[in-house]
């Protein structure tokens, strides 16, 4: 049986928040105070997207940053960031249940997880 899930993201596994960063090869911080352009301040978990000007904070369930409509930074690369923090969550979760876990990655740039006992 398959099943098919859609999953929104909310950022807060270090290990599986780091994974997602060596995996795209992108610089993190695991706890970085940031100061928006707007001048607030967020303190939590930062990556520094290819291409992006600032760094996105993940903190407080929310993705905090300054990509002035996409002058600063391609939303595709923070998207990118999502699906991977996704895949690399879900593993650690189901490997921790006991199953074998392996990916593929799609046409489309979808990654299909298979999950098995």
């Amino acid at each position: 049986m398959s099943h098919t899930a859609t999953v929104a993201v909310e950022v807060k596994d270090q290990t599986a928040f780091e994974q997602a960063c060596k995996r795209l090869g992108v610089e993190y911080n695991l706890n970085e105070t940031v100061k928006l352009y707007d001048g607030t301040t967020v303190t939590g978990m930062t990556v520094r997207l290819k291409g992006w000007t600032f760094p996105v904070v993940f903190a407080g369930g929310k993705a905090h940053y300054d990509n002035f409509r996409g002058r600063w930074g391609n939303e595709s690369e923070l998207q990118q960031f999502r699906q991977m923090y996704g895949v690399c969550a879900a593993k650690r979760q189901a490997q921790k249940q006991g199953f074998r876990v392996s990916e593929q990655k799609l046409k489309d740039g979808r990654i299909k997880l298979v999950c098995q006992r």
